[in-house]
């Protein structure tokens, strides 16, 4: 944007034209960058939400409606968003520094670890035998991480469904990692 170019008309180009939105993004990155790496204390989170906060915008950039404020608080919203969702996800699941699990792997013995192992494998196995849309699940929701929301408009189904499908999904697994168990002790 130039300082000629009032910002409501570089806005209003930026719906429509993804180069002004190139633009858009490299005046503000930084800034919204900053922001978030304070806000979390981590260089890889505050990239994939700075990555995720533009992504949002260059979604939602048409329904934008100047109310007066720079377009950066538009964008600063959108972060804070985010960061709030991040945190609210971070104290809902345990969190362990890898100094933590570089000291708990050096208290295990051998024969735990292959323990471990045993049980990832028998978890990929079990995994591996479910249908085709468990598997779905189960890759969106852990290996992807993506919310209940996500998956539903990933597997074209509403929320409720894939919530139902997770939870008839863990049933199964839990039952079928019991059965597995109790025939390896027999």
């Amino acid at each position: 944007m130039s300082q000629a170019q009032p910002e409501a008309e570089f806005v209003s180009r930026a719906k429509t034209d993804p180069e002004v939105f190139g633009q858009l993004y490299e005046q503000y990155v930084d800034k919204i960058y900053s922001y978030i790496y304070y806000r979390t204390g981590n260089h890889h989170d505050a990239e994939d939400l700075t990555a995720k906060t533009f992504y949002q915008a260059l979604q939602h950039i048409e329904r934008y409606v100047d109310r007066g404020f720079p377009i950066s608080a538009w964008l600063y919203r959108i972060a804070h968003n985010l960061v709030a969702n991040w945190h609210r996800d971070r104290s809902r699941r345990q969190v362990i520094a890898l100094d933590e699990i570089a000291l708990a792997s050096q208290r295990h013995n051998p024969e735990s670890e292959l323990e471990l192992q045993d049980d990832r494998r028998l978890l990929l196995r079990l995994t591996r035998r479910m249908s085709a849309d468990r598997q779905q699940l189960l890759i969106l929701k852990f290996v992807e991480q993506m919310s209940n929301r996500e998956i539903a408009q990933i597997m074209g189904r509403t929320e409720g469904a894939v919530k139902s499908l997770y939870h008839r999904t863990l049933l199964a697994l839990r039952e079928a990692w019991a059965t597995e168990r109790e025939s390896e002790s027999q």
